[in-house]
């Protein structure tokens, strides 16, 4: 994989900066702590991530650190030894990315839902339609304390396999993609989904779920959908919504590109 240009690498950091902004609209925070990384292409393995301290509403383009494999600094605005990094993102996301060649980018939070259905044994169930895109794509990681121990890389690769997203047991949720574009739009739905799996437990009435044969034919549509049968019809919509939240972030504040 070759390095990427300096407009490439621009865009790139773009990218992962409207992913923090986005998490900050949507309420997707926990202060200065979680993250969103990106793999940046090339032999060495490196990939940006958040300095530690700054709130996700302010992040920009080029506040991203860019770090190696070994969790050194390689480019970053401040001076390597003065650019503070979460210990726990370079445990959790150094960890993926060195592991899973697909795993471009990772996002993980703490959010009210999120922590809320990894504390729940049965998980995430198929509740509702979007909960149906993650039907039988969850991976499940026990809570081993925060995660500051290097020894719990093995096992956080080895429970996430190869699915797309991770409930972290009593702590939050893990996605990844190929694109910044298809990491954020997975955690907006699994978030969206364990909102809705609370929404529904709270009437105190039996649940309905679909039969499995349902829940599969559903997972199917969302991740291997036919081809329509004209070309104006869409049913891969990720970079049609991917733009159009960068259309509402540009009005609401275009200095993440910076």
């Amino acid at each position: 994989m070759k390095t990427p240009s300096q407009r490439e690498l621009k865009k790139l950091r773009q990218d992962l900066a409207a992913c923090y902004r986005l998490l900050a609209h949507y309420r997707m925070t926990d202060l200065i702590y979680t993250h969103c990384t990106l793999r940046v292409p090339g032999p060495e393995r490196q990939y940006l991530i958040n300095p530690y301290g700054v709130l996700w509403d302010e992040i920009t383009a080029s506040d991203l650190v860019l770090l190696d494999a070994h969790g050194k600094v390689a480019e970053s605005k401040s001076t390597p030894k003065s650019t503070p990094i979460n210990l726990a993102g370079f445990v959790i996301h150094g960890a993926i990315h060195e592991a899973r060649e697909d795993a471009h980018c990772i996002v993980h939070t703490h959010t009210l839902a999120g922590c809320a259905i990894a504390a729940q044994r049965e998980g995430l169930l198929p509740v509702n339609q979007i909960s149906l895109e993650f039907y039988g794509r969850v991976a499940y990681h026990d809570y081993e304390g925060i995660s500051y121990d290097l020894d719990e890389r093995r096992r956080l690769v080895r429970d996430l396999g190869d699915k797309p997203v991770m409930i972290m047991r009593n702590h939050g949720l893990l996605t990844v993609g190929t694109t910044v574009a298809q990491a954020f739009l997975r955690m907006f739905y699994l978030e969206k989904a364990c909102e809705i799996q609370l929404a529904a437990q709270s009437t105190g009435q039996a649940l309905l779920l679909p039969s499995k044969k349902i829940c599969r034919k559903a997972e199917r549509q969302f991740n291997a959908p036919a081809p329509p049968p004209e070309a104006h019809l869409v049913n891969e919509p990720n970079d049609l919504a991917w733009s159009a939240l960068l259309r509402l972030l540009d009005r609401l504040d275009s200095s993440y590109r910076l």
